[in-house]
């Protein structure tokens, strides 16, 4: 019987089958390492899932607890609203006189009541309105014990306690001692009772 040629016998590392396939099976996820550095190399990496609370309509919200420590108007209103806007020009005036120690917060009930949402940023860039204006929902008009009426306005403290509630339009002079009575600290409230947190879509004013 003839004895196969010698130069043609596999030598070495790759005359064990085993061997070859620890080199193949090696080589393989080397090629696969190579490509994922390439394909990274030149990009950012993709960001995980959405906050919970991201709105597409503007990228932005407000949360009410991220205002503790100060005091906090929220003013519920829509753009249809005759004395909600009589009274904006009051809450303008009070925030920048108080602005170290005070916030307020326009909610707009507009697309919960005429479907006016629209109307809404146009209103902020007419009027110059120097705080946040957040859209709200039915869950934050619930917490809030239900509106009856707009402009209904929350007075909330320092420590994030609603102390008061005002339906209607409230004259300039009285929320104002309201508010400096809050900031004081000093002086009674009809009530005191942990304000509902929320988190809202920013109407931006672009």
């Amino acid at each position: 019987m003839n004895q196969p040629n010698e130069k043609n016998k596999p030598a070495g590392f790759l005359s064990d089958p085993k061997k070859r396939s620890y080199l193949y099976t090696g080589g393989f996820l080397l090629i696969i390492l190579i490509l994922f550095i390439i394909n990274n190399i030149n990009g950012e990496p993709e960001e995980g899932p959405l906050p919970p609370n991201y709105t597409e309509a503007s990228g932005k919200t407000l949360t009410l607890s991220d205002l503790k420590g100060k005091v906090v108007i929220l003013d519920f209103w829509a753009t249809w609203c005759p004395p909600c806007r009589k009274g904006i020009p009051d809450l303008i005036d009070i925030k920048k006189k108080y602005s170290k120690d005070l916030e307020v917060v326009g909610i707009s009930v507009d697309e919960m009541s005429r479907n006016t949402k629209s109307r809404v940023v146009p209103f902020i860039k007419e009027y110059g309105i120097n705080y946040p204006v957040v859209y709200a929902d039915m869950g934050v008009i619930q917490n809030f014990g239900g509106i009856r009426s707009i402009p209904t306005t929350f007075l909330i403290d320092k420590d994030g306690n609603v102390v008061a509630k005002y339906e209607g339009l409230l004259p300039k002079d009285v929320l104002e001692k309201e508010v400096e009575k809050a900031i004081s600290g000093k002086g009674e409230f009809p009530y005191k009772v942990k304000a509902p947190d929320f988190t809202l879509p920013l109407a931006e004013a672009k």
